[in-house]
């Protein structure tokens, strides 16, 4: 009996239907292995670098001002209300330029007051002297009478010891002329001994209404100064940079009157951000920056605390000022930290810092791609940053900010 057979062309439908659907599962599994696209960055919004290997300095900087090194704070020495105001600020003065004039009647009476004791006082010392100087006159007087009564008293006990001896007088009126004697001796010894403590006394008396006259006189001083005080002088020479009282103002004790300094020798006042301030030390060499021109200097001071995130650094200007500088003058520091003779760097990137390890695009060489990298950074400068491992000598990398890429390892630049 005869076979039946499928039809050929049957069997070729079910062969092209497994090829298709072969074809369909090898191109899922193809395109689920394939990476996704890189996106694209414009270059002309990245900032690129080229590692290099050789010197580097290492800097910090720091805006500032320039303020005077010598300053003079003229302040009112005594309360006082203005009266006149003789100069600007602006204008030179020496030590003896009048600057302003105050009047307060309670300090001239003050010294008025002061003066009058003293002058009584001095007048009290010549009346205590000079009776002082009659007293030790008077006692001087009585020890010469006592002096010349003992005199007496001894020449006539001599005189009677030896009429005794002749048998011309009696024994008992021999001994009263020697008991007379005795008693003149004894009187002018006290005498004596009186004159001595009175001529103490009167050193001692004479000393303590002196000091008082002293005292007084440092007092009726004061109170002339403080009246001398009120016409207010510069006290130094330079430029008057301040003077904020007005006429008819008062002025207490200790305000601030006027400010005299010498624009001639000025210092940068530099504000360092408090992480590279630990780099920086008395002596090192600075550059400032004061829009017409660059200075030299050297560092000569650090403030010991920090504030609002910097640190306070003087500067000394070796060099000679531009024209135009001028105390408070906005300006620009750069301090030298350290120079490095042979080590890998680029340009500091946006956000790496020292000493930390942070991802990198680097170019692919040939390509028009960036590979994320990790690059482990040392020490910095201002611009550039010393490269310790992830690139080498002739990489380019893109220093802007790609955190916006953080998802992807690699971008295409276009």
């Amino acid at each position: 009996m005869d076979i039946q057979r499928q039809p050929v062309k049957n069997r070729r439908r079910f062969l092209y239907l497994a090829a298709a659907i072969v074809a369909v599962v090898a191109t899922t599994v193809g395109l689920s292995r394939l990476k996704p696209a890189a996106p694209s960055v414009e270059l002309g919004t990245l900032w690129m670098d080229t590692v290099r290997k050789g010197p580097m300095v290492r800097e910090v900087r720091g805006p500032g001002t320039l303020v005077p090194e010598q300053i003079r704070w003229i302040s009112a020495v005594t309360p006082g209300r203005v009266d006149r105001v003789l100069v600007q600020p602006g204008v030179m003065v020496d030590e003896n330029t009048l600057l302003l004039e105050l009047s307060n009647p309670d300090v001239q009476i003050q010294s008025l007051q002061a003066q009058r004791e003293l002058t009584a006082a001095e007048a009290e010392l010549i009346s205590l002297k000079t009776n002082l100087e009659a007293q030790r006159l008077t006692q001087v007087g009585v020890v010469a009478t006592a002096k010349s009564a003992y005199r007496e008293a001894q020449r006539k006990a001599k005189a009677d010891s030896d009429l005794v001896a002749q048998n011309l007088i009696s024994t008992a009126e021999a001994g009263r002329s020697g008991d007379q004697a005795e008693e003149m001796t004894a009187r002018m010894e006290i005498e004596d001994r009186r004159l001595a403590i009175l001529t103490d006394n009167m050193k001692e008396q004479l000393d303590v209404q002196q000091a008082q006259v002293e005292r007084l006189r440092a007092i009726a001083a004061f109170q002339r100064r403080q009246v001398e005080s009120m016409v207010v002088r510069a006290g130094a020479s330079g430029v008057l940079q301040e003077l904020p009282m007005q006429v008819g103002q008062w002025a207490i004790s200790g305000a601030t009157l006027a400010k005299v300094v010498r624009p001639e020798k000025l210092k940068a006042v530099l504000r360092i951000p408090e992480t590279q301030a630990p780099d920086v030390t008395v002596g090192q060499a600075a550059a400032i920056d004061t829009r017409n021109g660059i200075v030299k200097g050297h560092v000569v001071r650090m403030d010991p605390a920090s504030q609002n995130g910097t640190v306070t650094v003087d500067v000394t200007l070796d060099g000679t000022l531009p024209k135009g500088a001028r105390p408070d003058l906005s300006v620009d520091g750069t301090i030298e930290i350290e120079r490095l003779s042979d080590v890998l760097h680029v340009g500091r990137p946006a956000y790496g810092q020292a000493n930390s390890t942070v991802g990198i695009f680097r170019m692919v060489p040939g390509s028009d791609e960036a590979e994320r990298v990790q690059v482990g950074l040392g020490r910095s400068s201002v611009n550039t940053i010393e490269v310790l491992r992830g690139l080498n000598e002739g990489d380019v990398v893109i220093l802007s900010d790609m955190s916006r890429w953080d998802a992807v390892d690699r971008v295409r630049v276009k």
